[in-house]
């Protein structure tokens, strides 16, 4: 038993089902079903390749940036000036 169900009222619900919407519009429904699982899990399976081709390119190249010493440190001149200029 399902929660309380039985098999006879499932039928019975089932029966309703038919009787309403017919054979041909619920086999259209479970066709339609079916199509999307198959795309959902082609989709799925297609993101899977995708991650291990990431994972088989080579790393990209590292490219070092190297600059001379030109770089001024205006607070190491400024204290320097201070202290040069103080009163003796």
């Amino acid at each position: 038993m399902l929660g309380g169900i039985s098999i006879w009222q499932l039928l019975i619900v089932l029966g309703i089902i038919i009787l309403i919407f017919g054979t041909k519009k619920l086999r259209n429904v479970g066709t339609d079903l079916g199509g999307a699982i198959k795309g959902f899990k082609k989709a799925v399976h297609e993101d899977d390749k995708d991650d291990e081709k990431k994972d088989v390119e080579p790393p990209h190249a590292k490219v070092s940036h190297e600059e001379p010493g030109n770089t001024y440190d205006v607070q190491a001149e400024e204290n320097r000036k201070a202290r040069n200029e103080e009163p003796k």
